[in-house]
Order: C-alpha cells, then sequence, then structure tokens
C-alpha cells in the first residue's frame, strides 16, 4: 500500500519493459527515477499468446531467463520485476490505478506495430494526467532524424544510408547502469505473495511441454551479455583487423563471444557495444575507426530505418519496396524444408541447428534462405520469414524481414544470377562433414566422400554406414542444377518486365543489378551478418 501521507505531489513511477531487458543505457528508466519516491518495473506477458503465437520454445526460454536475470539485478536495488499477465491496453490502466502511478517510462520502440500500440497507451495517459518518458536507446540513431535528414524518406541503399549518417551527430554514449545512488529515495512496494503474484513464469506455465527439450546453448541475460561482450572484446586481434568473418567448420557453432541474441532483446545496448569497439579499436590502432568496424550495428540500423514507417514492410503485397515476384505455393515442400528433410544433409544440418540450438552462422542463413526462395524451391520468403520468427533467437521483425527480402532478391540488392549450391557450398564450408554428423547423427557413418551427396554413394556404401538413402535418410527433394537454372531464368524475366516500367527502379528496386555488384564487391561495404559472433 502507498503511505497516504505522501500526497497528489509524489512521483509513482512504472518502468515498462519491453525489449531493453537491461539497467544498463536505459534512460527512459533512469529520467522516470529522477525525483520518484516509488517505482516498479513491470513486464507483460500474454499466456495465451505464449501457447498460440508463432515462438519456438528455445525463444521463450531465452526470454524467461532474461526476465529471471532483470529480478535478480533489481533484487541488488532492493526492488524487484513484476510480471504481469494479460494484455498492455487490459492490464496497464488497472495498474495505474491500483499503484496510483503519476508517470510511466518506456524504451522507444521503432517498429510500427509497437508504435501503434505506444500511441494508444500514451494517449491514455494524457488522459489520465500520467508523465510519459520515452527515450531512444534499442537503435543507435532515432530513426526520424536519418529519415528526415534524407528527405522525408528511409535510405533504402547502404550507401545512401551511409551519406547520411555521415551527417549526422554521433550517437549519444551509453548511460551508466542504474545504481542504489542513482535510485535515492526512491523504493519498491513489494508484497509477501510477490511470487506467487509477479513471479517469472515457467515454461510449463505458459503451455510448453519441455519433455526432450535440450539443454541451452545461449543463456539469457544481461549478466550473460556482459560476460560475452567482454570476451568478444578480448579478441583484440579479430577487432583491429575487423572484416568480413571467414566461415570454417568451427565458426559454423554457436560462439561464446556471440552477442546477436542479446542485442535482439536488448540485454545488450547497442551504443555500449559501438562505443567499446571504439575505443578498443582507437587503443589498439591509434586510429579513428573506420565504417567496417561498426558494420554490423550499422546494417541492423538500416533495416530497422527502412521498416520503421512501412507496417507492411513484412509482406510483399502491399510493400512499396519488395518486388512482387509470383513465387509458387506448396505447403508439402515447405515442411520438408523447415523440418531438415530436403535430402540435402548441408541443408538439412542447418536447419535442424536452428530447431535445437535456435541459432545459425550467418552464412548458413544465407544457404538456407537461397534454397527456400530463388535457388530451389522458388517459395516466398515469407515463409521462410515466418519459420525464423519462430526459431531464430536474434530475429526481430526488421531485420528478419530485410535479411529476407535481401536474400530472395525481393529487395536492396537483386544478384538473382549468384545462387549457393547446396553440395559445393556446404562441401567448402564443412569439408569433413563433421557439422553434418553432428546435427544428423543418421549419416555419421557416411564416408567423407559422399557425406554432403549421399544419393550417389554405391548401394554397399550405404548399407555400411547403415543409412540407405530414400529409407533412412530422403532422396533430395529437387534436381539443384536443374532447378536453379529454371529459377535465374524465372528472376530474369520478372526484372525484365520491371524495367519496362518508367521510374519504377526508383521504388521496387532500390539498388540495381550493375550496382550491387559493384557495392558487394567493395570490401568497404560489409555483407549483413546479423550474428555478432
Amino acid at each position: 500500500m502507498l503511505d497516504d501521507n505522501m500526497g497528489q505531489t509524489s512521483k509513482h513511477t512504472m518502468h515498462w519493459f519491453r525489449k531493453g531487458l537491461r539497467l544498463h543505457d536505459n534512460p527512459s528508466l533512469m529520467e522516470g527515477l529522477i525525483g520518484a519516491s516509488t517505482f516498479r518495473c513491470v513486464f507483460i506477458i500474454d499466456p495465451w499468446f505464449a501457447s498460440t503465437s508463432n515462438v519456438g520454445i528455445n525463444k521463450w526460454r531465452f526470454l524467461l531467463q532474461c526476465l529471471e536475470d532483470l529480478d535478480c539485478s533489481l533484487r541488488k536495488l532492493n526492488s524487484r520485476l513484476f510480471v504481469i499477465r494479460g494484455q498492455p491496453a487490459d492490464a496497464l490502466p488497472k495498474l495505474f490505478k491500483e499503484w496510483n502511478i503519476t508517470c510511466l517510462s518506456f524504451e522507444e520502440d521503432p517498429e510500427p506495430f509497437g508504435k501503434v500500440r505506444d500511441q494508444n497507451i500514451m494517449a491514455l495517459c494524457k488522459e489520465l494526467s500520467i508523465e510519459v518518458i520515452s527515450r531512444v536507446s534499442h537503435t543507435l540513431y532515432k530513426l526520424d532524424k536519418i529519415i528526415e535528414k534524407n528527405g522525408g524518406r528511409a535510405p533504402l541503399t547502404y550507401h545512401q544510408f551511409q551519406t547520411v549518417i555521415a551527417q549526422l551527430d554521433p550517437p549519444q554514449q551509453a548511460e551508466s547502469p542504474v545504481s542504489v545512488r542513482l535510485i535515492a529515495n526512491a523504493f519498491t512496494p513489494i508484497s509477501e505473495d510477490h511470487d506467487e503474484t509477479y513471479g517469472v513464469p515457467t515454461l510449463e506455465e505458459l503451455g510448453f511441454s519441455t519433455e526432450g527439450l535440450l539443454p541451452p546453448v545461449w543463456l539469457g541475460g544481461e549478466a550473460e551479455a556482459m560476460t560475452r561482450l567482454k570476451r568478444h572484446l578480448e579478441r583484440k586481434a579479430w577487432v583491429a583487423s575487423f572484416d568480413r568473418p571467414k566461415m570454417t567448420p568451427e565458426s559454423l557453432q554457436a560462439s561464446q563471444t556471440g552477442l546477436s541474441p542479446y542485442l535482439r532483446f536488448g540485454c545488450l545496448s547497442t551504443r555500449l557495444f559501438y562505443y567499446q569497439l571504439n575505443d578498443l579499436y582507437k587503443k589498439i590502432k591509434k586510429a579513428v575507426p573506420p565504417l567496417s568496424l561498426h558494420g554490423q550495428l550499422l546494417w541492423r540500423e538500416f533495416f530497422y530505418c527502412a521498416a520503421t514507417n512501412n507496417p507492411n514492410f513484412d509482406k510483399m503485397v502491399g510493400n512499396p519496396i519488395c518486388v512482387q515476384i509470383p513465387w509458387d505455393k506448396n505447403a508439402e515442400a515447405l515442411a520438408k524444408w523447415a523440418n531438415a528433410q530436403t535430402g540435402f544433409p548441408w541443408i538439412d544440418a542447418i536447419m535442424t541447428q536452428l530447431r535445437e540450438e535456435g541459432w545459425i552462422h550467418h552464412l548458413a542463413r544465407h544457404a538456407v534462405a537461397c534454397f527456400l526462395t530463388r535457388g530451389d524451391l522458388w517459395m516466398s520468403w515469407e515463409e521462410g520469414m515466418k519459420v525464423f520468427e519462430e526459431l531464430l533467437l536474434d530475429a526481430d521483425w526488421s531485420v528478419n524481414a530485410g535479411m529476407w527480402m535481401w536474400l530472395s532478391c525481393s529487395s536492396f540488392f537483386q544478384q538473382f544470377f549468384h545462387c549457393y549450391d547446396p553440395v559445393r557450398f556446404g562441401r567448402k564450408a564443412d569439408p569433413n562433414g563433421d557439422y553434418i554428423r553432428k546435427y544428423l547423427p543418421v549419416l555419421k557413418n557416411m564416408p567423407t566422400k559422399y557425406i554432403h551427396e549421399p544419393w550417389i554413394a554405391p548401394g554397399p556404401v550405404q548399407k555400411a554406414a547403415k543409412c540407405l538413402i530414400g529409407e533412412d535418410y530422403p532422396l533430395p527433394m529437387v534436381n539443384h542444377a536443374v532447378a536453379s537454372r529454371i529459377n535465374i531464368e524465372r528472376m530474369k524475366q520478372v526484372y525484365l518486365q520491371l524495367s519496362k516500367y518508367k521510374n519504377l527502379g526508383q521504388h521496387c528496386m532500390p539498388i540495381s543489378t550493375k550496382e550491387s555488384t559493384k557495392s558487394i564487391m567493395n570490401s568497404n561495404i560489409p555483407i549483413p551478418l546479423m550474428d555478432y559472433s
């Protein structure tokens, strides 16, 4: 209960966590704490949504670990996390009244759905005379400023994006972590039944069966994010010679320095990462850091910027920057791809790792995306995006949709003449087949000579390996040489038709094929990787 003697002038703050699950570099929380008498940190979780949404168990487990970690950090500040069951539009008004809230703080959400939700909540707060504090901290820049500087439109080529941000002030420095000193006299009213009423739920409580669930490869939370950041920065040689990471059999496995899920959930501040990379580079090189050092963070920013005012960014129809390609519809083929039953070991091993661990190497992402779309199956990038949204820990709405449009040649870069061969590419990345053997144990006894294309292994070899192709492991679902040739021709026809329309390139083809070739071969322009290994 609140003290009745506090009066109407007391400030009672609620900080609403969504992304940004951290206490460092959290400017909206910091501002909400200034002069507060009481404060409560809340996270709203919809149990019904959890059991019906297209979000996999690994992703939910990671989120719950983030919330447990946040609660643990708040305990050290004599506070707790309040996990609320319900939907924001229903839950928040009740809490405002029950807790006599006078100030609501939250991190600004750059994505269209989040912006609409937040505008509705801000309108409600205005009616109730509740102060709202919303600050940018999920992205490096305020995206509206980038768009304004670009004449009111989001830059749709990476080069254009770089040109615009070069004219802006550098990103703001990361804020210090919230501390007992900063909280000052503010306190959190905590009831004895806090854990029963507001505790972090278990996966089982959210309706998931955990039978057969493998131990997590990625542990959620700010504490783990900071440990990984320290390890990441200790790789001084890597930082000093930052370039496109090379794929090796070892790099196909999740790294103890990987950061992408932590940036996606906001356990790690992008600004902190940005400036710590800067500082380390200056220390080692005694020079101004090159743009390529922050290439992957800027790609993330680029996709966020392209999506922020485009509610159809995750769709083909009604999306002004997406080429309308007549993709095939084939539920059976999609299921084979999603469930690692394509008959191509390299593709199936990747999809198995994705389902089991929630992460795959950036070039593995390129391989399976190309296979599903323009390479082999000629299916819409939207279908692949949904599978990644379900399974990939670091898949957020803007970057996931942007990457799929890019990899399917539907927007940003149209390199349809370049196609990943699922056998040759796999053999180059995993020459001994160790990765395949790990994720497809059915093939573990197959000789290295045949492991990337086991269907060509003679019968006696298959029998000795205890893996009969077509029975124990599927035959290839397509003839890659034929399918890829047909699909390249299909893509040529799509772009030929587009080129006949005057000025269409400006709207649907943000970068020409000729320019894309030149740009992508330019080592100063990094490929969007998004795994921050």
